[in-house]
């Protein structure tokens, strides 16, 4: 379970709001159970508010004068939402909440710097930062899906 909370929290650390769209979609398709204070992420409102939310990052982060991924106040909304995220994919599948906080922020931190150092060598080696930003943010989404649903089968087997 470890390596899908970290490989969550890596999704913030490209996107931010992928993951917490992701797991609502999930949530809202009942395909990842989410209780107790976590109610919210299976309503409608939070598929639709996330989603727009990441898609207005994706948008957001090919133009040019888009503030650096690690920038402080960057960093902090990308370990709140590792937070967020990992503690709702640790809750879904009946998990100890807090390692699932602790791995979506430690995934949070290499997606982040991880990602900010594969993005700067990519648009270097290409010459041009726009189909590398295209690729993470497709990258991002394509693994948030693949641990959520992962998270899903695991719960299946749980049965």
């Amino acid at each position: 379970m470890i390596l899908w909370f970290v490989l969550l929290g890596i999704t913030v650390g490209l996107r931010t709001m992928t993951a917490i769209a992701v797991l609502c979609w999930f949530a809202w398709l009942q395909l990842l159970p989410q209780s107790g204070w976590l109610f919210w992420t299976g309503s409608l409102i939070a598929v639709i508010v996330f989603t727009v939310c990441a898609l207005g990052e994706y948008f957001v982060d090919t133009l040019p004068e888009t503030p650096n991924r690690t920038d402080p106040a960057l960093v902090g909304a990308r370990i709140a939402f590792g937070v967020l995220v990992g503690g709702m994919a640790a809750r879904a599948i009946f998990e100890p909440t807090a390692g699932g906080i602790l791995f979506g922020v430690i995934g949070a931190v290499i997606g982040t710097y991880g990602g900010y150092h594969v993005r700067m060598y990519a648009a270097k080696a290409l010459g041009r930062d726009l189909p590398v930003a295209l690729g993470e943010s497709a990258a991002a989404l394509a693994l948030a899906v693949f641990v959520c649903w992962k998270l899903h089968t695991f719960l299946l087997l749980l049965g």
